[in-house]
């Protein structure tokens, strides 16, 4: 099929399936959909619209047919995210098993593994969290203390993890346990995958001053795991974990590129009053638009990179960096923008303080902005320590 032939397919595919309701292009919180066993649909439109991309393979379009993707190649991907762009489709499914697990799951898992956990991840049927930092246990992860102990066909696992995301929501989690405590730090790790109704396992949402609780404290006390639900090899669950970590900063660092709603940046300060007249204002906006669509080209280029089997690597850290600092300068620029108005908690698109405070952790999460640049120092740039 011709790259044409492909495009006008997609496109009257999108015109058929997409409902009216999930064309405005929305990215925000309230309109994301999770999945999961126990995931309650906004609409019927929402509903709709995962149930045809799923039939499809169109959530994971690049995933291999057989695990629930499309097998969309590279150059297919680029026309299938430009026909969504240009009827400002909604994402049908947003989920750190598609963003990260999924990744890591494609690249060591078996193929009965791959079988078992990946075509309910495309069709939005199982929700995973992540389960990677621990309250000694931060930028400096190879210190996880979380541990399991071999009981022939499975491990007890106790220990507590921090900041796992939605994990009162989430009905499985990925996790770094350590399994060999006289092993080095880096080698005594292992990749498991562990229900969250497991007998044993307990989360406590942590309340941020958003009033929102998406970060969650998880404990693990006498948690059976059997054996198959390790992923690559035992005690070298640190291979696994830092690639899925190029994928989540890869992710993160697209936050960049988000537009307001949906919409350019200028469009949305074109709405505040006056904003636009500012010529400061104006000229940091256009500069942060212009950045976006250098950050934009950077991250094709990568993409690239990989699909010619050259993964992003150490430069995944730039890629976050770039992207989380550029999206906290659009926040910032659209707190400017609201004026007093942006005092409101609620107030208009153009400034809330607690969007403008979300940024803050993307500059922590997956990594913070001081490890990015030291390992852009160090592993990209070849500087001495």
């Amino acid at each position: 099929m011709t790259s044409d032939d492909f495009r006008n397919d997609l496109r009257a595919w999108l015109e058929a399936h997409c409902p009216a309701e999930m064309r405005d292009g929305a990215t925000t919180e309230d309109v994301i959909c999770w999945g999961g066993k126990n995931w309650t649909f906004a609409s019927q439109a929402q509903q709709d619209w995962l149930n045809a991309c799923a039939a499809k393979g169109y959530t994971v379009p690049t995933w291999p047919v057989e695990y629930g993707g499309a097998g969309l190649t590279r150059d297919q991907q680029k026309i299938f995210d430009e026909e969504m762009a240009r009827i400002g489709a909604r994402s049908p499914l947003q989920s750190f098993g598609i963003w990260m697990l999924g990744p890591a799951l494609l690249h060591f898992g078996t193929h009965e593994q791959k079988l078992h956990y990946l075509p309910p991840i495309a069709r939005g049927e199982v929700r995973w969290c992540q389960g990677y930092s621990e309250p000694g246990a931060g930028s400096d992860l190879a210190s996880v203390q979380t541990f399991g102990a071999d009981e022939g066909d499975h491990w007890v696992v106790n220990g507590q993890k921090i900041w796992t995301s939605y994990a009162d929501k989430a009905d499985w989690i990925f996790a770094l346990v350590r399994t060999d405590r006289d092993a080095p730090k880096h080698k005594g790790i292992s990749f498991l995958l562990i229900d969250m109704n497991a007998m044993g396992v307990e989360t406590r949402p942590i309340k941020l001053i958003s009033g929102a609780s998406p970060f969650c404290e998880t404990f693990f006390t006498d948690v059976k795991v059997p054996k198959e639900q390790i992923v690559g090899e035992e005690n070298r669950g640190w291979d696994v974990a830092k690639y899925l970590l190029t994928h989540e900063r890869e992710m993160i660092s697209g936050s960049g590129m988000l537009q307001a709603g949906g919409r350019p940046l200028g469009a949305v300060l074109a709405e505040s009053d006056g904003a636009l007249a500012d010529a400061t204002l104006r000229a940091a906006a256009m500069r942060c638009e212009v950045d976006a669509l250098a950050m934009g080209l950077t991250l094709e280029r990568y993409r690239d990179m990989a699909e010619a089997g050259q993964g992003a690597g150490d430069a995944s850290a730039m890629l976050k960096y770039l992207g989380t600092e550029l999206n906290k300068q659009r926040h910032e620029l659209m707190m400017a923008a609201g004026g007093s108005d942006a005092l409101e908690w609620d107030g208009p698109l153009s400034g809330r303080p607690s969007d403008w405070l979300r940024t803050k952790a993307n500059s922590i999460e997956g990594g913070t902005s001081e490890v990015m640049l030291s390992i852009i120092s160090r592993r990209v740039l070849g500087l001495p320590a």
